[in-house]
């Protein structure tokens, strides 16, 4: 079934998933789900530590000495560990079904020496580690920088090559490319997250940012992403686009809703009262979908 849609939806394009032979049932989709997150401290970390389903039980990883330690700790086992520790990783990564990689040096302004060892090595040795132990899935937090290089006017779909628009963005791919090698020759099942501007949607009507319209990812959207990739056991490999239900969409969902059943609730312009009442007629962005 997955396979016959995507085909249609892509024109038989070439795809970028691979499907595994695990049969989906609603039983698999609520079982309980053992889940390691790097970078629990953060935005994303930190509200998918509070907002998770009952049935994930969760291991938020911090860096040691973190403040944020004792805040999250009322979510779930927090832990600390660096992502130049491998040994330590693969000690976190035990007993495991699912490990969300967040961590990262998430500036698109970063410099290289900044860059390798978090996003480089860091993400060999969560993705090495999570392999060892024996971990099901990876799910990788690539980002919207992974293909920021093509022009504004073009709707960008998951089938497409990668094309960064900065260093942070290469990173990413790397991350992108060691997770279809981890899934496709290595056994390990990976998810890559091509995530947008994660914001609150409390700054929709406040921004006057037009550029975060065709980019805005909402937190409790992306979750609800996060969540079905957790909790999907029918993937081998894919790369899916976090974006919320915008009116102007960078990035093309049709796969993440037709494969995990993505079903994102906000739309940034739908917010903002500088925005709600503009017709989709190709201002101030346009594309080519509306995904």
């Amino acid at each position: 079934m997955a396979d016959a849609r995507w085909l249609w939806l892509h024109g038989g394009m070439p795809l970028s998933f691979t499907l595994n032979d695990a049969a989906r049932s609603a039983a698999n989709r609520s079982r309980p789900r053992r889940v390691l997150v790097t970078g629990a401290a953060g935005n994303i970390g930190s509200y998918y530590a509070e907002h998770a389903p009952a049935h994930h039980t969760r291991r938020l990883m911090v860096r040691p000495g973190d403040d944020d330690a004792d805040r999250l700790a009322r979510y779930g086992e927090v832990v600390e560990a660096d992502l130049d520790d491998r040994s330590r990783l693969v000690e976190l990564c035990r007993g495991m079904d699912t490990v969300v990689h967040l961590a990262a040096d998430p500036s698109p302004k970063a410099e290289w020496d900044s860059l390798l060892p978090a996003n480089i090595v860091g993400t060999y040795n969560v993705m090495s580690a999570a392999k060892e132990a024996g971990v099901k899935r990876v799910i990788y937090a690539s980002s919207i920088h992974a293909v920021s290089g093509y022009p504004v006017d073009v709707q960008v779909k998951t089938t497409e090559p990668v094309n960064p628009g900065d260093l942070y963005g290469v990173t990413k791919c790397f991350g992108e490319a060691l997770g279809r090698y981890y899934a496709e020759q290595e056994g390990m099942s990976v998810i890559a997250l091509r995530i947008g501007a994660f914001q609150p949607l409390a700054i929709a009507a406040n921004t006057k940012n037009a550029g975060l319209l065709d980019a805005f990812v909402s937190r409790r959207d992306l979750n609800q992403l996060l969540v079905r990739c957790v909790d999907n056991d029918t993937l081998q490999f894919a790369v899916f686009h976090g974006l919320s239900n915008n009116r102007y969409k960078r990035l093309d969902l049709s796969d993440a809703r037709a494969l995990v059943g993505y079903e994102p609730q906000d739309d940034l312009a739908a917010e903002n009262p500088q925005f709600k009442n503009t017709a989709l007629t190709g201002e101030p962005l346009t594309h080519q979908g509306t995904g």
